[in-house]
C-alpha cells in the first residue's frame, strides 16, 4: 500500500470528528489536527481533496465567511449525513482497534512461548 495512501485513509473520519466540535475553514481544521497529532504531517493538498469529497458525498456543508480579514472563507459544518457517517467511522474504528488487540495479544504470547 502506498503510503500517501495509508496516511489519508483515516483523514475523513478525523476531519469529521473536527467538525463535529463546531464550524471550522480549512485552514483551522489542518491546524486542529497537526496541533492533535503533532507527529504526523498533514498534506494540505490531502486535506482540501478529503474536504470537496466530503461536500461532494453530502457529508459537510460550507457558508462563506466573507466578514474577516483576508479573503472570503469556506466555514465546514457537518451535515445530518456526516453525523450519519461519523458514527460508520466510530464503529469502523471499534473493528480494526478489536483487530489490532487481537494482533497484540496473540504476539505477547508468542514472544512469551519463546
Amino acid at each position: 500500500m502506498a503510503a500517501a495512501n495509508r496516511q489519508t485513509r483515516h483523514l475523513p473520519a478525523f476531519i469529521l470528528l473536527e467538525l463535529s466540535e463546531g464550524p471550522l475553514h480549512g485552514h483551522a481544521i489542518r491546524t486542529a489536527l497537526t496541533e492533535r497529532f503533532p507527529d504526523h504531517k498533514f498534506d494540505p493538498g490531502a486535506t482540501y481533496r478529503t474536504l470537496s469529497a466530503l461536500e461532494e458525498a453530502g457529508e459537510v456543508d460550507f457558508h462563506w465567511d466573507t466578514d474577516s480579514r483576508g479573503p472570503a472563507r469556506k466555514i465546514y459544518t457537518l451535515t445530518p449525513l456526516g453525523w450519519e457517517r461519523l458514527a460508520y467511522w466510530r464503529s469502523e474504528m471499534e473493528n480494526r482497534l478489536a483487530f489490532l488487540q487481537d494482533f497484540l495479544n496473540r504476539y505477547d504470547r508468542a514472544k512469551a512461548r519463546r
